[in-house]
């Protein structure tokens, strides 16, 4: 193991050392009121999952000054080649830690506290503070809309039992990786709900896992029986599955079966990712007229008469990290800076923090196994890349065949992944590598994007709906649009953007409400509802100032000096030096996400919510310190 202090010494500095934008921006980059003029592009919007920004060589370079992570070796030719053509925004932060609050942030342009969707709440469009979602309003704008693999924002229409089936609505044309694709035999190893009968009723009884294997053939076991233990024969089918395809567990934690290693049982060409690659290319290759996906179904292709707006949702690198074998095979030889973790990290942690180590531990197991899930990672991120150059090229090609203008973003992950960090594999805390992301856009009208920019400023994933809203001829500056919590990104990279001098974020999963204010130089997080779950209905808005009024041992509060620690082992929110620091912090964060628009909404009730507004302004995005709370702090 080594001390990564050094190298993230150097990200510190990398990314906060040049503020503004470079002259390049200043002149070249336009304001949302410019694109407004222009014809409309076809829009191609990439997310991956679970997807650190160091798997990528690009903003490595541009953060490190080095080709590899801190870690060791990555391969991301196609992701750099597009990070050269456009704009590199290299402090990028997730609204929310976890999938389906990040993905409705994105969506939405509003952050978690705003929109009411923390986890993975079956929400929908029934409350009067809804507004449309992204490819609702460029649908309106004249774009047809299509969808490939994973949005999973969990927005769905209102009505009795609602879910994955009542959510046609927001694209044209849709195929979800589970739902179109997994679910008739075409995926690799996953998970899905067991059923069966209690107490006369259908209801959940465990998890299956399912091999599928490229002759058509499965596997299916239980990975978890909720009631008794696993029988000899589950046993003995995962030990056969985990042996055939050197399969690595997480086996010291709960989930102990979730699969962080191994090998693809299909080869490069046809694993989940690369059928929902190929679903956008037929897409694309069947214009105004109808075709059928690979598992049979009828869908409309583009229409050549309208602008695009495609979204391409990657399951990888999310678990199972199974990179296929051709892949997998170039990374073996690999060996990799194991990050550090000790008790006395542990020990500093509050409650809820100390909750999400023992979710998502990974200390406990060797260090061949780390190594082996540290190759495993990349490697599956490698075969993101060669997937993602796929599709931009089918879409590129599309556009030049029907002389239209495209712009391309890429949002590398919707939030991030730790491989040790912390001592955890895995996501949902409110440090670095759960929250920090990078993001590129690059166009084919170099007047709109140049090429070569990297840009440092903070920006937020609320910052994409205004921003394609932009690209689509919509003034986001109209009082229609007031509601949106972002900013245009084409507006931040030409300097003509409200400067952020913190980001925020806010998620309940695993360990209850907990929100996240990062800046500079100190990273602050704390709980800010009294529940180590989700908010009970029934408590909805009661007693909503708990986090501000409680005892501070309560509040769980984390607070990182990176000046000294940076990487954010060492919580200093009750040293006696930083104790009051810690509280200014209590109170700003808290203002913003509890009483400033903060909205909590009773999901299972068409139009029950109760909004908070008693510190209303509170989110200035100033860092407004009081210099007799640092000056005597280590410098």
């Amino acid at each position: 193991m080594i001390n990564l202090k050094i190298a993230v010494t150097l990200v510190f500095v990398a990314i906060f050392g040049v503020s503004g934008c470079s002259s390049k921006y200043a002149e070249n980059t336009p304001s949302a009121k410019q694109t407004s003029k222009k014809a409309k592009p076809n829009i191609l919007w990439i997310v991956t999952d679970d997807h650190r920004p160091d798997s990528i060589s690009a903003y490595n370079q541009a953060v490190y000054n080095q080709v590899n992570s801190p870690l060791g070796y990555v391969e991301s030719p196609n992701t750099d080649k597009l990070a050269a053509e456009g704009i590199l925004f290299t402090n990028a932060f997730t609204s929310s830690p976890v999938c389906a609050p990040s993905r409705a942030a994105m969506h939405s342009g509003r952050y978690p506290f705003r929109n009411s969707r923390l986890a993975f709440e079956m929400s929908h469009q029934g409350p009067d503070f809804t507004q449309p979602l992204v490819s609702e309003h460029l649908k309106s704008a004249g774009y047809g809309t299509a969808m490939f693999g994973k949005e999973d924002h969990y927005i769905f229409r209102w009505g009795p039992g609602q879910g994955f089936y009542n959510i046609e609505h927001l694209f044209d044309t849709r195929v979800h990786f589970k739902h179109d694709i997994q679910k008739y035999d075409l995926g690799d190893i996953f998970v899905e709900a067991s059923y069966g009968k209690v107490n006369g009723e259908l209801a959940i009884t465990g998890l299956t896992e399912v091999v599928q294997y490229p002759d058509g053939s499965k596997r299916a076991y239980n990975v978890r029986r909720n009631k008794t233990t696993l029988t000899a024969q589950d046993l003995a089918q995962i030990k056969q599955t985990d042996k055939e395809f050197d399969i690595l567990r997480a086996y010291t934690r709960g989930s102990n079966k979730t699969i962080i290693g191994g090998e693809n049982p299909n080869p490069k060409n046809d694993t989940i990712d690369a059928k929902i690659v190929k679903e956008l290319v037929n897409y694309l290759q069947s214009e105004n007229k109808q075709y059928t996906t690979l598992a049979g179904h009828a869908r409309q292709g583009g229409n050549t008469s309208s602008p695009l707006f495609l979204h391409l949702g990657m399951h990888l690198p999310h678990t199972p990290v199974l990179p296929p074998k051709s892949i997998r095979q170039r990374f073996k030889d690999k060996v990799y800076q194991l990050p550090e973790f000790d008790q006395d990290e542990l020990n500093k942690l509050p409650v809820q923090l100390q909750k999400i180590y023992n979710a998502m531990k990974i200390d406990g197991i060797t260090d061949e196994e780390k190594q082996q899930a540290i190759r495993d990672y990349y490697a599956f991120c490698a075969h993101g890349d060669e997937l993602i150059g796929q599709a931009v090229e089918a879409f590129k090609n599309y556009s030049a065949k029907h002389n239209q203008e495209w712009v391309i973003i890429y949002t590398i992950g919707d939030h991030g992944w730790h491989l040790g960090e912390n001592g955890i594999a895995g996501k949902t805390g409110p440090w670095e590598q759960s929250v920090a992301n990078a993001v590129i856009i690059s166009a084919s009208d170099k007047s709109l994007i140049p090429s070569g920019v990297v840009n440092k400023e903070l920006v937020e994933f609320v910052d994409f709906a205004p921003t394609m809203l932009a690209l689509a001829g919509i003034n986001v500056q109209a009082s229609d649009y007031s509601y949106l919590d972002g900013q245009n990104l084409l507006d931040v990279a030409a300097g003509t953007a409200i400067k952020r001098e913190y980001i925020l974020g806010e998620t309940s999963v695993v360990s209850g409400p907990r929100a996240y204010l990062h800046s500079e130089r100190f990273r602050f997080s704390m709980r800010t509802r009294p529940y180590y779950t989700a908010v009970p209905n029934a408590d909805i808005g009661k007693n909503i100032k708990w986090a501000l009024e409680a005892e501070a041992k309560e509040v769980d509060m984390a607070l990182y000096d990176l000046s000294i620690d940076p990487l954010e082992r060492n919580n200093l929110a009750y040293h006696p030096q930083y104790q009051a620091l810690a509280n200014w912090f209590r109170q700003k964060l808290g203002n913003i996400v509890l009483g400033d628009g903060r909205i909590e909404a009773d999901w299972s009730q068409e139009n029950r919510y109760v909004v908070s507004n008693f510190a209303k302004g509170a989110d200035n995005k100033k860092l407004d310190i009081p210099a007799h709370l640092i000056k005597n702090l280590p410098q």
